[in-house]
């Protein structure tokens, strides 16, 4: 009996050939297998949303959320195996990242997901054609090439989406160490606290001179009290942001030097006659304001008033 029916599968082997394509092309293989997935993919969907909770992946969501993100990877899945392009996936791969990763998702359970899909769809392949392992072999070396190119989409453009998450985050919060602030018309303000290096010093420059071309100012406290130490390439970038400032029409007032930084700028060779110093951020703000023609007289209420 086991004899006849190897003899069968023998015979069958041939017509199986014919119809299903030892001869067929990579291509037709994928449509069929295309054809295959769509038919079943409401089982598959949802075996996958399954495995990704059994998995404890994306625990930042919740059931019906993944389902949800589950269907339209899904689709996406099929559409690359059938058209070849990953354009539309690489979209929804970088629509998703930026809506999961302020949740923290992170690029190992992205990648879990995808590679869990791969396995359920795998699955179904083998369960289709194990009657026949040639035909299999075919379908999976059709499949396996797609399979890995959309795992690469998915999980490059999760990682560029989250590095550009993570730069603009990184760029807000510099912009914050170092804000430029407007005390009143032409007069800014900018308060560095911390410590200064070069890439700093050169954003500091960026945002000051943004600052005084966005306000028209006329003149600039620079006020680097919580500034421990400066070495001397942070002290040429200082005086290049007062020299460039200035030929944006604003005088720099710098105030807040600490005595070991004034000792520094001595020694290093720092051209202070291009430097404006005053002792502190008061003193700083009254210059500022002499200079733009303002004055402060007394009331008979003894109260201060600031005139022009």
């Amino acid at each position: 009996m086991a004899e006849r029916r190897r003899a069968a599968r023998r015979a069958r082997r041939p017509a199986a050939t014919a119809a299903g394509g030892g001869g067929e092309s990579s291509a037709s293989l994928l449509r069929e297998l295309v054809a295959h997935l769509r038919r079943n993919r409401t089982v598959l969907r949802e075996e996958w949303a399954r495995r990704i909770t059994d998995a404890k992946l994306l625990t930042a969501m919740t059931s019906d959320e993944i389902f949800a993100e589950a269907t339209s990877v899904y689709d996406n899945y099929i559409e690359v195996l059938e058209t070849g392009s990953v354009e539309a996936l690489q979209d929804y791969a970088r629509n998703l990242s930026e809506r999961i990763i302020p949740r923290g998702v992170e690029t190992d359970e992205v990648l879990g997901i995808v590679l869990l899909l791969r396995d359920v769809l795998a699955r179904s392949l083998f369960e289709k054609y194990q009657s026949d392992f040639d035909l299999l072999n075919r379908v999976l070396d059709a499949y396996e090439p797609a399979a890995n190119r959309i795992a690469n989409t998915v999980g490059v453009s999760f990682v560029q989406e989250r590095e550009r998450i993570i730069r603009q985050q990184q760029e807000a919060i510099r912009e914050l160490s170092t804000p430029v602030l407007q005390v009143r018309e032409r007069l800014l303000i900018l308060p560095i606290i911390g410590v200064l290096d070069s890439q700093r010093a050169r954003q500091v420059t960026e945002q000051l001179l943004r600052g005084i071309r966005t306000n028209r100012a006329k003149v600039v406290v620079i006020d680097i009290t919580g500034v421990p130490t400066i070495d001397q390439t942070v002290a040429n970038n200082l005086v290049q942001t007062v020299e460039a400032s200035r030929l944006m029409g604003a005088s720099v007032i710098i105030t807040g030097l600490s005595s070991e930084i004034a000792q520094t700028l001595v020694t290093i060779g720092v051209d202070l006659s291009k430097v404006n110093a005053v002792g502190d951020l008061q003193g700083g703000i009254e210059e500022a304001e002499r200079l733009l023609g303002y004055e402060v007289t007394v009331r008979t209420d003894a109260t201060a008033e600031l005139i022009r």
